[in-house]
């Protein structure tokens, strides 16, 4: 593997305690290229916060989307146009509790920790006290490091959302996935039937973390059938293929739909109607009876430039007006 060229590290202030972290000061694609390892200053705490030394950071497909800038709207947003405005990377870390900042309660120095941190794959790493909670004595550095992101969405939606019971049945789409594979082992743990939704080549995977049933979405529709849930989590999209047909059906009654995606929550609220023949085409036409229709209203007008009352074009002015060329009042 090349590395990248060395540059000068970021000379520190005065007084500052230095340390190692990876740091990143451009977008690309390939880590040697755009990932160097550089001495810069150890980051101060502030009240309510605690730098946590480092042993283990994650890596999800969030780091990967900060480390390319990709896609490009994550730019304008505030993440750097250039290069990351955060120049060292990681989002998750697990370690011991090095130093407690004002107002910080519950946490002293030598606590083994996990939880979500900004910047943490580096020596030392701060991050809110109430974000971080005490690592399980049963789990490694490695493994706590790999759950603050993927296995709290995963949980969020079990226990919070779903509120699932023992004995309960959950489908879980898209449970190969890194949100999907701590579903299926959440549920299991909280004593449910599970049903996966994987590809071919996902299934054995799937099955490996204990779903109790596969279902692949290749060769059918697993909400076409007659078959109940009591709950169902995961990405609903499938990309270049057709959604999954009865998604939006009426649940039976003590039925919980949790869905990942905030827009997919309103599509679950607000179904579209189907189009039957004869209704009009276009954004903002509803029929007639679709519960969202509001005969009251008008129907929204096209997307085309109206002009402003007022101004428009002189005479003589045109695109497709004739040129003039001969002396004025020819």
């Amino acid at each position: 593997m090349r590395t990248a060229e060395r540059t000068d590290p970021v000379p520190a202030a005065a007084g500052r305690v230095m340390m190692q972290a990876i740091v990143q000061r451009r977008y690309g694609t390939a880590p040697e290229d755009v990932l160097r390892l550089e001495q810069i200053a150890r980051p101060a705490i502030k009240a309510g916060e605690v730098l946590v030394r480092v042993r283990a950071a994650g890596v999800d497909r969030g780091t990967w989307h900060l480390m390319t800038g990709q896609p490009y709207l994550m730019r304008i947003i505030g993440f750097g146009l250039r290069g990351p405005k955060t120049p060292v990377p990681g989002w998750a870390v697990a370690g011991t509790v090095e130093a407690v900042g004002q107002d910080v309660t519950g946490l002293e120095p030598g606590d083994e920790v996990f939880g979500p941190a900004r910047g943490s794959f580096a020596q030392f790493a701060t991050a809110p006290a109430n974000r971080l909670a005490a690592k399980p004595a049963g789990l490694t550095f490695e493994q706590a490091a790999a759950l603050p992101g993927s296995a709290a969405t995963a949980l969020q939606a079990l226990r919070d959302h779903a509120h699932l019971r023992p004995g309960q049945h959950v489908l879980v789409i898209g449970a190969s996935g890194g949100v999907g594979t701590f579903a299926v082992q959440l549920a299991k743990a909280f004593g449910a039937e599970v049903t996966g939704v994987s590809s071919t080549a996902k299934a054995d995977l799937v099955r490996a973390v204990g779903a109790d049933h596969v279902l692949d979405y290749t060769r059918e529709d697993p909400v076409a059938g007659s078959q109940r849930y009591d709950g169902n989590a995961g990405h609903h999209r499938r990309r270049g293929r057709r959604p999954l047909a009865g998604r939006d059906r009426p649940q039976p009654p003590g039925a919980v739909a949790v869905p990942v995606r905030a827009a997919e929550a309103d599509r679950l609220r607000h179904p579209p109607a189907p189009r039957r023949p004869g209704d009009p085409a276009g954004p903002g036409r509803l029929r007639s009876d679709h519960p969202g229709h509001r005969p009251d209203l008008p129907a929204r007008p096209g997307r085309g430039r109206r002009p402003s009352p007022g101004r428009g074009p002189r005479p003589g002015q045109g695109r497709h007006q004739p040129r003039r060329t001969g002396p004025p009042g020819k």
